[in-house]
């Protein structure tokens, strides 16, 4: 897979009260496999495509994502996390989570002034 750039849209996931259930759906629906990945204590999950690897995910809504919005979230890469949160703000957007430290990143999650979501995530 590229290294992405800046601009690119670069995961997708989705975070539920139950993503057993929700990770399940998707699995019958759309033919994806389920792959837990370790969470401490419970399992959030890396949903596959057969033959092409993991394609999205599906979280719990515990802990650091417990103010996610239960909606399908792309993750948009940007240089600068914090200055591209505090653009979001001066445009007459908000910051719903973050800026903060997600994975060895820095993440945060931003409404635009149309009440559309989407993650921004640093290069």
């Amino acid at each position: 897979m590229p290294d992405p750039g800046v601009g690119d849209v670069t995961w997708r996931d989705l975070t539920v009260p139950d993503a057993d259930q929700v990770s399940t759906f998707y699995s019958e629906v759309v033919g994806w496999q389920i792959q837990p990945h370790d969470m401490g204590g419970y399992s959030d999950y890396e949903m596959n495509a057969p033959g092409r690897g993991c394609v999205a995910g599906i979280c719990h809504a515990r802990g650091q994502n417990q103010n996610m919005p239960a909606q399908w979230l792309i993750y948009i890469t940007v240089a600068d996390v914090a200055a591209s949160a505090a653009r979001c703000v001066e445009l007459g957007g908000t910051v719903l989570d973050g800026p903060r430290p997600m994975g060895g990143q820095q993440f945060c999650i931003i409404r635009d002034p149309a009440g559309a979501v989407a993650a921004l995530v640093s290069k």
